[in-house]
């Protein structure tokens, strides 16, 4: 069957030369945005109650771009002037990237990891007598606190932020050729939105292999999975699919 229809389950990107639009022009496809989980902020308060004191850490750990912004939103309801001589450990290039948001990025002492979050170990390691805080979501990965246990530093988890499921109900009679899933959490709110969800003809594309494991567990299909050497990402991925059946 044909593709004319794919829903992305994120938030529409925010820059023009998206490959997302190309593939849309290229492929003469209808190509919708629509986060299936949305991110909420853990009150000053609330942290508190996970016993945090951001005066007691001298590095922060920052995994995401939600771990930055929520990291110095706490801060400023707790009224918490972030010293200068703070550290920072980034796990990619685009989180240091996005720091600049809240700090003079030269100034500062900022660490930066490849990708993943193992990269950030030797650096870590390196200063290990730091205290290190790592604000995070409810929903961190088991990899995060088992490097940082095996570096035995002196380290504190805390959740600045949750993962909470969108209401998708104005979408119940709404059908796509093509459902593309970037996590657990988005197969997990697909159900809960739709308990009786049957796939049927409908495709789903997914990125990442806990995803491909999260899909699979319901009892759904895989169709297109990326990342694979030969598409590396989720709109190559997509575009060789597109190719292969519209041209049937």
């Amino acid at each position: 069957m044909k593709v004319k229809t794919i829903l992305v389950s994120q938030p529409e990107p925010k820059v023009e030369n998206s490959p997302y639009f190309d593939l849309q022009e290229k492929q003469r496809v209808k190509i919708d945005f629509r986060p299936f989980i949305h991110v909420e902020g853990v009150s000053a308060k609330e942290i508190r109650l996970q016993k945090v004191d951001l005066s007691n850490y001298t590095a922060i750990i920052l995994t995401s771009r939600n771990a930055v912004d929520h990291f110095f939103r706490v801060a400023d309801e707790m009224r918490f002037k972030v010293p200068d001589t703070m550290k920072y450990f980034c796990q990619s290039e685009a989180v240091a990237y996005y720091l600049q948001k809240y700090v003079v990025y030269r100034k500062r002492k900022i660490y930066v990891g490849k990708r993943n979050f193992s990269d950030l170990s030797p650096l870590i390691k390196k200063y290990k007598d730091e205290k290190f805080l790592l604000p995070t979501t409810d929903k961190l990965k088991p990899q995060v606190p088992e490097t940082l246990n095996d570096l035995g530093v002196n380290w504190k988890q805390a959740t600045f932020y949750k993962t909470v499921i969108s209401d998708l109900s104005d979408l119940e009679n709404v059908f796509y050729d093509v459902l593309v899933f970037f996590s657990p959490s988005g197969i997990e709110s697909l159900f809960h939105n739709f308990p009786n969800f049957k796939q049927n003809n409908t495709r789903i594309a997914v990125f990442g292999n806990t995803t491909i494991k999260a899909v699979e567990d319901k009892g759904l299909r895989v169709d297109i999975a990326a990342p694979t050497p030969e598409t590396p990402s989720m709109t190559m991925a997509l575009e060789k699919y597109i190719q292969t059946v519209n041209k049937k």
